[in-house]
């Protein structure tokens, strides 16, 4: 972590503050400076001066009512490790002027650490918990610079945007959900200006490590209850299963090798490598994944219509989820292609005309999938082996003849219907 560092060994810290507040006033002022801010610097003044906000510190301050600050502990993942991250800091906070802020992931203020003193000179820049410390409200600063470039970032003096937080240095880091990789929020460590030191950094990167090593851990913990509790269920259990829980971690494997699927959902069905397709069984605290039979297959009916649905029949249960009308043309393409599939540059011609959407048709074949189950393979795109496909077209006899087709966009989908 020590390439984002805004010294270099050895700088005499009073002089180069100077020096970075009189880049400040000439870079911002307009007029010329023969030092230039990092580019990191650069781009953030930049974002800061688009906002409109005013150098001089006078940028109006939000903070949230302590009933809100309390809700937003409640709800972060952080609230379960912020102990390990102060017991971090305690040490050298008040020998080294540290200040440890915690915020979320919208950039407010949840937990502060520090002594008395430094608590109290960072109220007057209403550097305190409640407060939305982002880009657009305060300028740059680690806190929000960090969030806009979801990298750590360190800021000495004169970098910072408004002036009233030149006599402040700050180091942050982004800390992320170890489990669904989500930003969970940005750790700080702020001080005065000529206290700071190179191993700042360390202390902060070892505070994200501590953080999202011990949430991995209580994750583990979960995983190792989620196994108890199913013991009895898995002990009579006969072929290839997984216990997985609701993010899709492997709790127990049994005839396969698994560490991670895709997140199950109720009566959504599921493709497992290794396994084939699966209709997820719900748990009180997962999910139960079994291997079908080598003959079991899975019906699914797409009726096609001005609003298309998909229709699942299970062994046990039939659902419908309606899809939109560019992940109905996916299927009946799928559906054209069988077995030998498409690869993504013949989704996008078929759905767009060209060879350039394959960001496009990704995210399209995710969000399907999302809505009807993972029962689309990939390279090439194709429907699951075990999955049995049909078409309901109404009042149509012919795919040629349907409303659906002929008024389609997609190039490939009124291909279908004139050959049909």
């Amino acid at each position: 972590m020590t390439t984002f560092s805004a010294i270099a060994p050895g700088t005499d810290l009073s002089r180069y503050a100077r020096e970075l507040m009189r880049m400040h006033d000439a870079v911002i002022g307009g007029t010329r400076s023969a030092m230039r801010p990092r580019a990191l610097v650069s781009r953030s003044w930049q974002r800061v001066l688009d906002a409109g906000l005013d150098p001089t510190g006078s940028n109006e301050r939000s903070r949230l009512p302590a009933s809100e600050i309390e809700q937003r502990r409640r709800a972060s993942a952080l609230s379960a490790v912020i102990g390990d991250l102060e017991q971090v800091i305690a040490p050298v906070a008040d020998a080294s002027h540290l200040l440890l802020v915690v915020t979320d992931a919208d950039g407010v203020i949840l937990w502060r650490s520090g002594s008395a003193r430094i608590r109290s000179h960072a109220d007057t820049l209403g550097f305190q918990e409640g407060a939305v410390w982002t880009e657009s409200t305060v300028g740059t600063n680690a806190v929000g610079t960090a969030l806009a470039e979801a990298a750590p970032v360190q800021l000495f003096s004169g970098e910072h945007f408004e002036t009233t937080q030149h006599p402040w240095y700050c180091t942050a880091a982004p800390i992320h959900d170890p489990i669904r990789g989500d930003l969970l929020g940005i750790v700080d460590v702020s001080g005065p200006a000529l206290t700071l030191h190179p191993a700042v950094i360390a202390l902060v990167g070892t505070a994200v490590r501590l953080a999202e090593s011990q949430l991995w851990r209580r994750h583990e913990v979960r995983l190792e209850r989620l196994r108890a509790e199913a013991a009895p269920l898995l002990s009579s259990a006969r072929g290839p299963v997984l216990l997985v829980d609701d993010d899709g971690w492997v709790a127990h494997a049994s005839g396969i090798a698994a560490e991670r699927v895709a997140v199950p959902r109720r009566s959504l069905p599921l493709t497992v490598p290794g396994m084939g397709l699966c209709v997820p069984e719900r748990l009180s605290h997962g999910w139960l994944l079994r291997g079908p039979a080598s003959t079991s297959t899975l019906r699914m009916i797409l009726h096609v219509s001005s609003s298309p649905t998909v229709e699942v029949c299970g062994d046990e249960d039939t659902w419908r989820t309606v899809v939109t009308a560019r992940q109905a043309e996916i299927l009946l393409l799928l559906h054209d292609r069988g077995h030998e599939g498409t690869t993504v540059a013949g989704l996008s011609r078929a759905l767009y005309g060209d060879d350039d959407h394959a960001v496009s048709v990704r995210a399209e074949v995710s969000r399907l999938r999302r809505a009807i189950g993972d029962v689309i393979e990939s390279r090439p795109y194709r429907l699951a082996a075990t999955v049995d496909l049909s078409l309901e077209l109404g009042p149509a006899e012919r795919l040629g003849d349907c409303e659906f087709v002929r008024r389609s966009g997609a190039p490939g989908v009124r291909a279908l219907g004139s050959s049909r």
